[in-house]
Formats: structure tokens, C-alpha cells, sequence
């Protein structure tokens, strides 16, 4: 199979059980929203709490896989175990410093002013999700471990099966019944307890006993700490994370500045940030897919095949990239109306699909080259541009063309502003970013990978 076939084909596999795991919000926020106006309040308040830890330690996680790869293509299986075994240990910080964050918010409530009925049963619903974090966590190291081999099919699999077990559990536990209460958001919170350590337990329960695992000898005694070796993944894995954490707050303040001017721009912005983030798990997945196979290369020691598959990847996402935006540049008003019914919210929605296209051309541009930087362990000036550009001008820049006027346009009062503030820093990040991953590929000398220096097992 051709490079492009393998890279369609992991993409692909991985798209399906990224759109399966955003049923899962889909699934609570309808349950939630049919229970009372209350619950869903709750829900959108603590699920955006959760999804911001969440894909913050996600990210540490996730950027393991160029490590995988790298090992896996450097033909070195029982390496591959053990640095999974030591990556062990960055999870367990990870589900510390993220459970000790659910657990105490008052901070975060206070500060974005939740109003004080509502916080009670947001604790609640975040205590809840503490549970469920460890085994989100783990799983998403199982699912880095699948796609750094470049068999993600299991992961994919179990990912949509698992809302054959999501929805009749979501629905049971909020509205009670078979004598359980109804516990309203809670019941979703422990809906998603009961699927992760499900997926879990599959997911041990497969690197214990399927062969596509065995020459790794992954389910082996733990190993101590081998701090170098955490040491190096932390370097990659915490700029990783910071960098998502800026990605996906600077949306996140969008939303709540955005929530000033009424349900009208509110209405019609989270229709825009609907659509926009189905439509991003293209370039992510063809993103994923192109990094492992970069890295896989670099790993044995063919720097010109990885250079071929970065050339690949990127006309693969910049040719989906195009035809998405064009689709929902030409479809915005009758896209706007699969939405709503209100003509008022269906008509500035169409406006904002509008600017949603030029921003999707930028989101994959930004995603391809932030992967692939990864696989050339360069994760630092990723995330410095995302700060500048994200925060800085996307939302200071959205801020000020809203509210305040910028330069010759004065105060917009609409959420265009955010839009083309947000618009224009994609477009400078697509510019940038581009040049660091030529800079690093031009640079590239092979390197051990993390844990080369590891002690065999047993020895």
C-alpha cells in the first residue's frame, strides 16, 4: 500500500471514533437539556470545565506517539514496552494534578462568576467526573500506544461501540428509573464513569492477550522510575498540552465575551463553533495519521521517506481543507438552517459559516504542522505562537474590534469581530508555522529516542 493509502486509511479510522467521542457530549447535552433547564446550565458550565483538563493532560499524553513511532520504526519492540511502562508514571502525575482540579473549582466558579445556585451542582457534577478521569487518561495512552503502531482499528472500534453503552446508561441514570433516582447532570457525570472504566478494563484486558501486542512484552512488571526518560517525555508532553490548553480556552473566552451581546450572537456563535469543530477533526486525524508515519521513518533512519510522507499528508489536508471550506461557503444559509428555525439566528449564522471557512483553512494548515513538529521534538515554538496569536490576537484583537474599536473600524458589537480577529491569527499561525517545521525538517539529525538508555527488563 502507498503511503497515501496508509495515511487515508489511519485517518480515516481515526475520524470515525473522534466523531464517536464527541457523541458523547452530543448524548449528555440532549438528556441534560430534556431534564430541566437547570441540569443543562450545570452541564455546560462543568463539562467546559472538565474538556479544559481534560485535553490539557491529553495532550502530555498524546504527544507520546512520535516516541512510539519512532521506536516502532527503529524496529525495536521491546523499547516500545518500556517506555510505555515509564510513560506509566507521567499518567499517574497527570491524574493527580488533574483530579485535584476537579475536585477544588471554586477558584475557576468564582472567578468567571458562575452564579452561586448553579455552583453546587457543578461541584457535584465535576466530583463525579473525577472518577472518570484515571481511566480517560489511561485509555487515551492506549489509544496513543494504537496509533504511533499504526493499528488504530481497535481503538475506533471499542469508540463507537461504547455508545451502544453510553446513551441507554445516560438516559437511565438522569431521569432514574428501576429504582435509581433521577439524578439529572450527575446521571450523565456517572454515565461516563461507568464507559471509561469499561473501555479500561477492554483495553488491559486486549494488551494482555492479543498477539498484534506481544512483541512489545508490554504487560510486564513495572520497572522504578527512570527519571531521565520522564524527564524527556515531559519536555514534549507539557508544551504539548499548554499549547491545546491555549487552543481551546481562547475558544472558550470567545464564547463567554461573545455571550455579552444576548441568545441572538449567542445563538448563532455556537452554531458557528458547532460546525467548526466537527469539521476539525478531519485535519486532526489526517494530522495523527501523517505524524506517526513521520515518525515511524525518522525511527528507521530515513529521513527522505519522512520529508515524502510530510509532503503527502499535507496535500492530502490542505485538499479536504479547501473542499470542506468551499462546501460551507457555498451551503452556509441552508447549513444555517439545518441549525434553526429562527430566521433572525439562521441569518447571522450564515454570515459567521462565512468567516468559519477561511478559519478552517488555517485550523489545518496549523494542526498538520504542529504534529509533525512533534515528531521533530519541537513542541516550545508552537506554543509561543499560539499564545501570541491565539489569545493575542484572536481574542485581545476580537475583544477590541468588538467592544472598543480597532485602528480605522470602530466597536463592531457583533461576534464577526471574534471571528475575524480569530480568522486572522489562524492565517498568521499558517504562515509561521509552516516556516518552523521547514527550519526543524532542514535541521533534523537523528536522535536516540526517549528510554534508549533504559536498563533491559529484568537486567
Amino acid at each position: 500500500m502507498t503511503e497515501r493509502g496508509i495515511i487515508a486509511r489511519h485517518a480515516g479510522t481515526v475520524l470515525a471514533g473522534q466523531l464517536a467521542t464527541m457523541a458523547f457530549g452530543v448524548t449528555d447535552t440532549i438528556v441534560a437539556g430534556r431534564y430541566s433547564q437547570q441540569a443543562l446550565a450545570a452541564l455546560s458550565v462543568g463539562a467546559a470545565v472538565y474538556i479544559t483538563v481534560f485535553v490539557a493532560l491529553m495532550g502530555v499524553l498524546q504527544a507520546l506517539l512520535p516516541t512510539w513511532a519512532e521506536l516502532h520504526g527503529a524496529g525495536r519492540p521491546a523499547a516500545v514496552g518500556r517506555s510505555v511502562r515509564q510513560a506509566l508514571y507521567l499518567a499517574m502525575l497527570a491524574v493527580v494534578a488533574g483530579v485535584f482540579g476537579l475536585l477544588f473549582p471554586n477558584a475557576l466558579l468564582h472567578g468567571t462568576d458562575v452564579p452561586p445556585a448553579l455552583q453546587d451542582d457543578v461541584r457535584q457534577y465535576l466530583a463525579v467526573l473525577a472518577l472518570a478521569l484515571p481511566p480517560a487518561l489511561l485509555f487515551r495512552m492506549y489509544s496513543t500506544l494504537n496509533q504511533s503502531l499504526g493499528k488504530p482499528q481497535l481503538v475506533t472500534w471499542l469508540q463507537l461501540g461504547s455508545l451502544v453503552l453510553k446513551v441507554p446508561l445516560t438516559i437511565w441514570f438522569a431521569f432514574g428509573g428501576a429504582g435509581l433516582p433521577a439524578m439529572g447532570a450527575v446521571g450523565c457525570a456517572w454515565a461516563t464513569v461507568v464507559v471509561n472504566y469499561v473501555f479500561l478494563g477492554i483495553a488491559a484486558w486486549l494488551l494482555r492477550t492479543d498477539p498484534l501486542y506481544r512483541p512489545y512484552a508490554i504487560w510486564r512488571r513495572l520497572e522504578a522510575p527512570h527519571w531521565p526518560t520522564i524527564a524527556q517525555f515531559a519536555r514534549l508532553g507539557v508544551p504539548a498540552g499548554l499549547a491545546i490548553t491555549v487552543e481551546v480556552t481562547s475558544f472558550t473566552l470567545m464564547s463567554l465575551f461573545i455571550a455579552r451581546q444576548g441568545t441572538l450572537s449567542a445563538a448563532a456563535h455556537q452554531i458557528a463553533s458547532n460546525l467548526t469543530a466537527v469539521m476539525y477533526m478531519v485535519p486532526l486525524s489526517l494530522a495523527i495519521a501523517t505524524s506517526a508515519r513521520v515518525s515511524f521513518w525518522l525511527g528507521a533512519g530515513d529521513p527522505k521517506k519522512a520529508r515524502a510522507c510530510i509532503r503527502t499528508g499535507f496535500r492530502m489536508g490542505l485538499s479536504m481543507a479547501a473542499l470542506l471550506a468551499g462546501l460551507v461557503l457555498l451551503a452556509r444559509e441552508g447549513i444555517a438552517a439545518l441549525y434553526t428555525a429562527d430566521a433572525q439566528v439562521a441569518s447571522l449564522a450564515a454570515g459567521l459559516l462565512a468567516l468559519v471557512a477561511a478559519y478552517h483553512l488555517g485550523d489545518a494548515i496549523q494542526a498538520l504542522c504542529v504534529f509533525v513538529l512533534r515528531s521533530y521534538r519541537v513542541a516550545v515554538a508552537p506554543l509561543v505562537a499560539y499564545c501570541v496569536l491565539l489569545w493575542g490576537v484572536g481574542v485581545v484583537g476580537g475583544y477590541q474590534l468588538a467592544y472598543a474599536g480597532l485602528g480605522p473600524w470602530g466597536a463592531q458589537n457583533s461576534p464577526h469581530a471574534f471571528w475575524i480577529a480569530s480568522s486572522t491569527g489562524l492565517a498568521l499561525l499558517a504562515l509561521i508555522l509552516p516556516l518552523i517545521l521547514w527550519r526543524a525538517v532542514r535541521r533534523y539529525r537523528p536522535f536516540p529516542p526517549p528510554g534508549h538508555a533504559q536498563p533491559a527488563a529484568g537486567s
